[in-house]
């Protein structure tokens, strides 16, 4: 990734729940560089859900990193759980 971004880490997380945000970061700018499979995006997602229980935390992060990164956590969710592909590209 050639850009830098800052995410919002809550001090209360752990190292695991911060190493589990991270995945899921990465794992939507991949789509749109080379692309992901879809079982493992779909992982990483449900990894982050469990992070951030409350939908109202998912969506203030998933605003802050499209307003950083141009990209939507969940409308990569919603690409790769329309497609019948193996692999998720953007």
């Amino acid at each position: 990734m050639s850009e830098n971004y800052i995410l919002p880490i809550d001090g209360n997380w752990t190292v695991d729940d911060i190493v589990k945000i991270s995945n899921l970061v990465d794992s939507v700018l991949d789509v749109y560089e080379t692309g992901v499979l879809k079982s493992k995006l779909l992982k990483r997602y449900n990894e982050f859900r469990d992070v951030l229980p409350a939908q109202s935390e998912q969506k203030q992060f998933d605003k802050d990193f499209e307003r950083q990164t141009g990209h939507s956590i969940y409308k990569t969710i919603k690409l790769a759980q329309g497609t019948t592909k193996d692999k998720v590209r953007g």
